[in-house]
């Protein structure tokens, strides 16, 4: 293992309600080995605790000094890669010789696990070690003269350009002998390696050579020591390594091996080279399509037959032929989808046509009419890619076609067959969506004192929504302790009438008319109810707790009487308990349960499909403080698109302004309602498997959803039935029915065509990281519920390991060496990102992760969309200014990489996550901005913790701030401001989101696993 769980993890599979539902497939089997040392040898607290550099010395003295030397030389050519521009990473770093050794030693392509040298005392450290770029030359491209000598790259991916290529081959030792270094075998014995490199432009492939003549140079490298049966036993940094002058390393931003994390491929280099490529600029999205812009780059998209990257972003945009093919990538076939995203960012409305005068769609599967229809007959019939049958065209909607290809004559006038997203209107229009407010009246809450601020605050949105929405909306209202106290609100009563139900088991409705009411004829009813409300008198003993489910029961109720779905606030105080628990769990870490915690109860699941049928969606406000061990309530809301929000007896300003936010942006989401999501595909693939916050049925390919927001992404997983035809492609639809605000029924459609090549090298180079991350991260949260979490941490770096190993033996033109890292050029950042999800709290629990702290972090990444997830993982480390000048406002500055070595003491850096702000302040931060700032010139009267910047009139505030709100307009829910001081205990907040460093809970460093990464691929191919 990478990684030590710092707390008990075991956890057998339980009862297996989501096994048949393609939310979680049958499981894979086990890793073909273990290929990380034992937890012991990675623990936080070593013994030794000198760097890992220089407990690694020692070993130096014993180890035969090697060297391979390569040339360099000056080459003219431009540095600047386009975004479509294919060529691999290649970095030289410690490996296995797989030249030499027992050739029976790889039977069976079983990787043993890395063992660690012994540590010695008193010896002096190693520098870290250098791991320049290759790239080899690709198929792709046109062959060069024979006789033309490749030219190599010019700098590191992710560090400044430099002058001559630097390529470190790697040279093992013998084994089975003790090595004199001051021996002549151990003189260095130089080489001349040639390598290529290659571009491709977007007007087609290109790419030039030039000759490289230099002196040849000794350079730093890794060697180790083959054993007798070529298995790898220990790993030395080279003797001879020529030192540099850096900067010390923080300990957590160290190697193990020696290696210079700063020369390791960057996630923050990959997103600036996209957005100097994409930013502001329009991508044409048509079929067959090159890549898209990362989903961090801020771009327009154009519709030109082809659905944008916000609604479906393909795993791979070229997808293999063979299914056998697809397999030897070892990385997943899929999509992201988001079904009720718009254009751009979900805030542009698609064209729309009504059904009558749509083009009917494909009588045979249902699928909706799209670009990837093929018209046969002079616009007759048309070709259905997802089922390869022929349907008719009704004579209605009849035209005739042209040209060649057989474009029909009105393609530009209708959406449906010329735009890859569009909306269809139906003529059956339902009931309006309706707002349920249900407030805990419990002993506890009434006890609290904040029971008034919540009612003015309900009061204040309600008066609001009253004068700013146009269309009218139908508003309900309830309390509950023990009981469900329901409201008559009639404008017709003189005053509103409570009705008890004493018996929620078996609910019955006294009344139906005035339990929905039009907010306009009975605003004032509602106000004279929460007026009363804080002066209700306790008439229950609460200390046994509340059922959440109480008020839910209840409001489906009213939605199944009048037949309308709707949104449910319940904002509750008591504590938490499961219908029919006596006594609340001792959660995860003491109980002797087999079941997941992350495993909802089947009473739960029960009652969140009856939601789901009903379209109600559950938005619960807990506004106290919950013991860890209680019952963790946020099953419902998620499950149905709601949410759950935590507060501390909103008693401080900051959660009070949390409280508001968040209300607010509840009630006036675009929400849709009864949604039911359909997936189509070529008739050659077929959907295996459909991951996120649902409650899954018998149909992967079949989702129903209670509610969802523009922002829901689900992960589709594809596998071959058979081989594809490359003539035509792969088309992937998503059809989302659903009901708006007003109860207007709508279908949105979105469709994706992809290209299809025999060539594995292909898919590589349509693969993106960013996307990668957020399909792994959506199943492996959606299996947790049934697999133990080792087993997935195991899982993930297996299918990288032998990604990269399939990539290296089958994609790798040029000679490489067994010294050097082989990356595919849009592959760079996965690596970190892989490792980073593995480390998460939710897979990796640290001693201080509680449980209902994972069981909330699970949810809210499983409803995130590419952007936020690749954010949550890899949060974008911000500098900022110390000194602003009002005449000149700096430049928003780049992304540092994301490790305590980005951090100077005289710095001030913001930590952007999709769920926290972090912002450092280091201990010789100058006084003048202190006060600029936090209005104190003291370092040590600083606030930590959660804070909230002053209000100063200076440019540097003024500057932060807007900074701040900006950031925080581009997430969906109300993030905190902490503030981290360096040396303070509240660093172990920021230590968490330094995802390239080892973290708290026993992760590995960046560096450390991909260093293990490329060890175990070349060991496969050996």
């Amino acid at each position: 293992m990478m990684d030590v769980p710092l707390a008990n993890q075991n956890q057998t599979p339980c009862q297996q309600w989501v096994g048949q539902n393609g939310w979680s497939p049958s499981s894979p089997p086990g890793p073909l080995y273990n290929p990380l040392p034992s937890f012991q040898n990675l623990s936080l607290g070593s013994p030794d605790q000198r760097p890992p550099f220089e407990r690694l010395r020692p070993y130096t003295q014993g180890c035969n000094n090697n060297l391979s030397s390569y040339s360099s030389g000056s080459t003219h050519h431009d540095n600047t890669w386009p975004n479509n521009a294919e060529h691999s990473v290649q970095h030289s770093i410690q490996s296995t010789n797989t030249s030499s050794g027992d050739p029976g030693s790889c039977q069976g392509r079983n990787v043993p696990p890395c063992s660690y040298p012994q540590m010695n005392e008193g010896l002096p450290p190693s520098k870290p070690q250098h791991m320049p770029p290759y790239f080899p030359h690709s198929s792709h491209q046109a062959m060069p003269p024979p006789l033309q000598p490749p030219y190599l790259y010019q700098g590191l991916l992710n560090g400044p350009q430099l002058q001559h290529p630097k390529h470190l081959p790697m040279s093992p030792l013998s084994s089975g002998q003790n090595i004199n270094p001051l021996s002549p075998q151990s003189t260095p014995q130089t080489t001349i390696e040639r390598m290529n490199v290659e571009a491709t432009i977007s007007a087609g492939y290109s790419h030039s050579h030039v000759p490289t003549m230099s002196p040849i140079q000794q350079q730093p490298q890794w060697t180790c020591p083959p054993d007798k049966t070529g298995a790898i036993n220990q790993f030395v940094p080279d003797a001879a390594a020529h030192e540099r002058n850096t900067l010390p390393q923080s300990p957590n931003s160290e190697s193990r091996y020696g290696l210079d994390p700063e020369l390791l491929p960057s996630a923050v280099k990959v997103m600036a080279e996209d957005r100097a490529e994409w930013e502001g600029k329009v991508f044409v999205s048509e079929p067959v399509s090159r890549l898209p812009p990362l989903a961090t780059t801020s771009c327009i998209i154009e519709d030109r037959g082809n659905a944008s990257p916000f609604a479906i972003r393909a795993t791979s945009y070229c997808v293999p032929c063979e299914g056998q093919t697809a397999l030897l990538s070892h990385l997943p076939l899929g999509a992201l989808v988001s079904p009720l995203a718009g254009q751009n960012t979900g805030k542009k409305s698609l064209p729309m046509c009504t059904e009558a005068e749509c083009v009917v769609g494909c009588g045979w599967c249902g699928a909706s009419m799209c670009p990837a229809m093929g018209w046969q007959d002079c616009g007759q019939r048309f070709y259905c890619p997802f089922c390869g049958k022929l349907s008719e065209v009704p004579w209605q909607h009849y035209q005739p076609t042209k040209g060649v290809e057989g474009v029909r004559l009105d393609k530009d006038k209708r959406p449906e067959l010329s735009m890859g997203s569009y909306e269809i209107l139906s003529s059956q229009k339902g009931e309006a969506a309706v707002l349920l407010l249900a407030i805990d009246v419990s002993a506890s809450a009434l006890r609290g004192a904040h029971l008034e601020f919540v009612t003015q605050q309900i009061h204040t949105l309600l008066s609001s929504l009253n004068s700013e929405t146009s269309s009218d909306i139908r508003v309900g209202l309830m309390t509950y302790d023990s009981r469900i106290h329901l409201y008559d609100l009639s404008p017709t009563l003189s005053r509103p009438h409570m009705l008890v139900i004493t018996e929620p088991d078996d609910l019955q409705l006294p009344v139906r008319e005035g339990l929905l009411v039009s907010l306009k004829d009975c605003i004032d009813s509602i106000d004279s109810v929460l007026q009363l409300i804080p002066q209700f008198s306790p008439e229950f003993d609460d200390s046994s707790g509340v059922p959440t489910e109480l008020p839910v029961k209840a409001a489906l109720a009213i939605l199944q009487a009048l037949s309308c779905p709707g949104k449910l606030l319940i904002f509750h105080t008591a504590p938490l308990i499961e219908i029919g628990v006596t006594q609340s769990s001792s959660g995860f870490f003491g109980s002797n349960k087999p079941k997941s915690i992350f495993q909802p109860s089947e009473s739960v699941v029960s009652l969140a499909k009856q939601c789901v049928s009903q379209g109600c969606g559950v938005h619960l406000f807990v506004l106290s403080q919950q013991d860890v061990g209680g019952a963790w309530p946020g099953h419902i809301p998620y499950l149905t698109g709601g949410a759950l929000h935590n507060y501390s007896h909103l008693q401080g300003e900051l959660d009070r302004e949390r409280f508001i936010t968040d209300l607010r942006r509840t009630v006036e989401a675009e929400t849709g309602y009864r949604a039911e999501l359909k997936l189509f595909v070529s008739k050659d693939l077929r959907v295996s498997g459909c991951y996120g916050l649902f409650v899954p049925g018998p149909n992967p390919g079949r989702v129903a959803m209670a509610t969802l927001d523009w922002r829901a992404t689900l992960a589709v997983e594809l596998t071959h039935s058979r081989a594809l035809d490359e003539t035509r492609g792969v088309a992937i639809q998503t059809a989302l029915s659903y009901s708006t605000q007003t109860g207007e029924r709508r279908t949105r459609v979105h469709t994706l065509i992809l290209r299809c090549s025999r060539d594995l090298q292909d898919a590589f180079r349509h693969y993106q990281a960013q996307t990668l991350l957020t399909f792994y991260c959506k199943k492996m949260y959606c299996a947790v519920l049934e697999r133990p979490l080792q087993e997935l941490r195991e899982e993930l770096q297996t299918d990288v390991t032998e990604a990269l190993a399939s990539y290296r033996k089958h994609c790798c033109s040029a000679s490489v060496s067994s010294g050097q890292l082989v990356l595919p050029q849009y592959l760079r950042a996965l690596p970190v990102y892989i490792n980073s999800l593995r480390k998460s709290e939710v897979l990796l629990p640290g001693l201080r992760s509680s449980v209902h702290q994972r069981l909330q972090q699970r949810c809210q990444v499983l409803r995130m969309d590419t952007y936020s997830t690749a954010t949550h993982f890899y949060p974008l480390l911000l500098p900022l200014p110390l000194t602003v000048d009002s005449s000149n406002p700096p430049k928003p500055e780049e992304a540092l990489r994301c490790c305590s070595a980005s951090l100077e003491p005289r710095g001030l850096y913001l930590v952007n996550a999709p769920l926290i702000l972090l912002l450092w302040v280091g201990t010789q931060v100058p006084a003048c901005t202190l006060v600029e700032l936090f209005n104190t010139s003291c370092f040590s009267s600083l606030p930590s913790g959660e804070t909230k910047l002053p209000v100063l009139e200076n440019p540097l505030s003024v500057c932060v701030r807007m900074l701040i709100t900006t950031l925080n307009s581009q997430v969906s829910n109300t993030r905190k401001l902490w503030v981290v001081k360096q040396g303070d205990s509240c660093e172990e907040a920021l230590q968490r989101h330094l995802v390239e460093d080892k973290s708290p809970n026993g992760g590995a460093s960046y560096a450390d696993f991909l260093y293990h990464l490329h060890v175990n691929s070349v060991r496969l191919l050996q």
